[in-house]
Protein backbone atom coordinates (compact mmCIF):
# COMPACT_ATOMS: atom_id res chain seq x y z
CA UNK A 1 0.00 0.00 0.00
CA UNK A 2 1.61 3.16 -1.08
CA UNK A 3 1.81 5.77 1.63
CA UNK A 4 0.75 3.27 4.29
CA UNK A 5 2.57 0.79 6.46
CA UNK A 6 2.03 -2.65 4.98
CA UNK A 7 3.64 -6.01 4.59
CA UNK A 8 3.61 -7.83 1.28
CA UNK A 9 2.91 -11.52 0.93
CA UNK A 10 3.97 -13.88 -1.88
CA UNK A 11 0.45 -13.58 -3.35
CA UNK A 12 0.84 -9.85 -3.85
CA UNK A 13 -1.60 -8.95 -1.11
CA UNK A 14 -0.34 -6.12 1.04
CA UNK A 15 -1.59 -6.65 4.58
CA UNK A 16 -1.93 -3.68 6.92
CA UNK A 17 0.54 -3.51 9.77
CA UNK A 18 -1.77 -1.22 11.72
CA UNK A 19 -4.61 -2.82 13.72
CA UNK A 20 -6.91 -0.01 12.61
CA UNK A 21 -6.41 -1.18 9.02
CA UNK A 22 -7.96 -4.50 9.98
CA UNK A 23 -10.84 -2.71 11.72
CA UNK A 24 -11.53 -0.86 8.47
CA UNK A 25 -11.37 -4.10 6.47
CA UNK A 26 -13.75 -5.93 8.80
CA UNK A 27 -16.19 -3.00 8.88
CA UNK A 28 -16.20 -2.76 5.07
CA UNK A 29 -16.71 -6.51 4.69
CA UNK A 30 -19.57 -6.49 7.20
CA UNK A 31 -21.44 -3.65 5.52
CA UNK A 32 -20.67 -5.00 2.04
CA UNK A 33 -22.04 -8.45 2.85
CA UNK A 34 -25.05 -7.00 4.69
CA UNK A 35 -25.92 -4.88 1.66
CA UNK A 36 -25.59 -7.85 -0.68
CA UNK A 37 -27.79 -9.98 1.59
CA UNK A 38 -30.34 -7.16 1.76
CA UNK A 39 -30.77 -7.26 -2.02
CA UNK A 40 -33.23 -10.16 -1.69
CA UNK A 41 -35.36 -8.09 0.67
CA UNK A 42 -35.03 -4.84 -1.25
CA UNK A 43 -36.15 -6.39 -4.54
CA UNK A 44 -39.58 -6.96 -2.98
CA UNK A 45 -39.99 -3.19 -2.71
CA UNK A 46 -38.13 -1.85 -5.72
CA UNK A 47 -35.86 -3.18 -8.40
CA UNK A 48 -33.93 0.11 -8.36
CA UNK A 49 -33.38 -0.16 -4.60
CA UNK A 50 -32.11 -3.72 -5.01
CA UNK A 51 -29.65 -2.57 -7.68
CA UNK A 52 -28.43 0.22 -5.39
CA UNK A 53 -27.93 -2.26 -2.54
CA UNK A 54 -25.99 -4.60 -4.84
CA UNK A 55 -23.78 -1.81 -6.16
CA UNK A 56 -23.16 -0.47 -2.67
CA UNK A 57 -22.20 -3.89 -1.35
CA UNK A 58 -19.91 -4.46 -4.32
CA UNK A 59 -18.38 -1.02 -3.76
CA UNK A 60 -17.45 -1.79 -0.17
CA UNK A 61 -16.01 -5.20 -1.05
CA UNK A 62 -14.18 -3.76 -4.05
CA UNK A 63 -12.71 -1.10 -1.79
CA UNK A 64 -11.30 -3.82 0.45
CA UNK A 65 -9.77 -5.45 -2.62
CA UNK A 66 -8.07 -2.21 -3.66
CA UNK A 67 -6.93 -1.51 -0.10
CA UNK A 68 -5.06 -4.80 -0.08
CA UNK A 69 -3.11 -4.00 -3.27
CA UNK A 70 -0.18 -1.82 -4.18
CA UNK A 71 -2.61 0.56 -5.91
CA UNK A 72 -3.87 1.99 -2.62
CA UNK A 73 -2.99 5.64 -2.06
CA UNK A 74 -3.35 7.85 1.01
CA UNK A 75 -6.09 9.95 -0.63
CA UNK A 76 -8.26 6.85 -0.99
CA UNK A 77 -8.74 6.83 2.79
CA UNK A 78 -10.78 10.02 2.31
CA UNK A 79 -12.72 8.40 -0.52
CA UNK A 80 -13.51 5.43 1.74
CA UNK A 81 -14.62 7.73 4.57
CA UNK A 82 -16.82 9.78 2.22
CA UNK A 83 -18.33 6.62 0.70
CA UNK A 84 -19.24 5.30 4.14
CA UNK A 85 -20.68 8.64 5.29
CA UNK A 86 -22.72 9.05 2.10
CA UNK A 87 -24.11 5.54 2.59
CA UNK A 88 -25.13 6.42 6.16
CA UNK A 89 -26.84 9.59 4.93
CA UNK A 90 -28.57 7.65 2.14
CA UNK A 91 -30.47 5.62 4.74
CA UNK A 92 -31.96 8.81 6.13
CA UNK A 93 -32.65 10.20 2.65
CA UNK A 94 -34.73 7.10 1.86
CA UNK A 95 -36.24 6.43 5.31
CA UNK A 96 -36.59 9.91 6.81
CA UNK A 97 -34.36 12.07 8.95
CA UNK A 98 -35.17 10.58 12.35
CA UNK A 99 -34.39 7.58 14.50
CA UNK A 100 -37.36 5.92 12.82
CA UNK A 101 -35.07 5.21 9.88
CA UNK A 102 -33.70 2.31 11.94
CA UNK A 103 -37.14 0.71 12.31
CA UNK A 104 -39.11 -1.47 9.91
CA UNK A 105 -42.67 -2.50 10.64
CA UNK A 106 -42.45 -1.11 14.17
CA UNK A 107 -39.39 -3.19 15.08
CA UNK A 108 -35.73 -2.28 15.16
CA UNK A 109 -34.17 -3.28 11.83
CA UNK A 110 -30.94 -5.15 12.65
CA UNK A 111 -29.73 -4.87 9.06
CA UNK A 112 -29.84 -1.07 9.24
CA UNK A 113 -28.23 -0.95 12.68
CA UNK A 114 -25.39 -3.35 11.81
CA UNK A 115 -24.63 -1.78 8.44
CA UNK A 116 -24.66 1.80 9.74
CA UNK A 117 -22.49 0.89 12.75
CA UNK A 118 -20.00 -0.78 10.42
CA UNK A 119 -20.06 2.21 8.08
CA UNK A 120 -19.44 4.60 10.98
CA UNK A 121 -16.52 2.43 12.13
CA UNK A 122 -15.15 2.42 8.59
CA UNK A 123 -15.46 6.20 8.23
CA UNK A 124 -13.72 6.86 11.55
CA UNK A 125 -11.01 4.28 10.82
CA UNK A 126 -10.37 5.69 7.37
CA UNK A 127 -10.04 9.25 8.67
CA UNK A 128 -7.62 8.18 11.40
CA UNK A 129 -5.62 6.07 8.92
CA UNK A 130 -5.47 9.05 6.56
CA UNK A 131 -4.12 11.25 9.34
CA UNK A 132 -1.52 8.62 10.31
CA UNK A 133 -0.36 7.82 6.76
CA UNK A 134 2.77 9.44 5.38
CA UNK A 135 1.97 12.48 3.27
Amino acid sequence: MSNTAATSSPTGIQWPTNTLGYVAIIAAIITGVVHLLAVTRAIQFSQMLAILFALNGAGFLGGVGIYLTRYWRRSLFLVAAAYAIITILALFAFQGWSIEAFYMGGSLNPIAVISKAAEAALAISAIVLYSQANA
